[in-house]
């Protein structure tokens, strides 16, 4: 799902118009982001917690030549889901009915 789909999706559920709905989750992600660069972290109950991590300076190998190489120490976004969310992910749901269709090779 691309970005225009979760706001028609969003709009839909939320019987809401498109446009509204694409200004409030730009305005959701740029409030999220502006709040990682701070080092804050954002918990969403139910949903999971985006927090930022420190990456430390490490050498590396370019995999082409082999040669050593220096990565600098960086700081990543992370994201650890909640419970909910991990249980709605690890819902088991019955699989597809498959339509039966005759084996290649066997001509009746």
């Amino acid at each position: 799902m691309n970005k225009a789909e979760l706001i028609e999706s969003i709009a839909t559920k939320a019987n809401a118009s498109k446009s509204a709905t694409a200004d409030l989750l730009n305005a959701t992600l740029e409030v999220l982001s502006e709040a990682l660069a701070r080092g804050d972290s954002v918990q969403l109950i139910g949903f999971g917690t985006f927090s930022v991590s420190e990456r430390s300076a490490r050498t590396g190998r370019n995999p082409q030549t082999g040669k050593e190489i220096k990565i600098a120490a960086k700081k990543v976004a992370r994201f650890k889901a909640g419970t909910a969310l991990s249980s709605a992910v690890n819902e088991v749901k019955p699989a597809p009915a498959k339509a039966s269709r005759p084996k290649p090779g066997k001509n009746l």
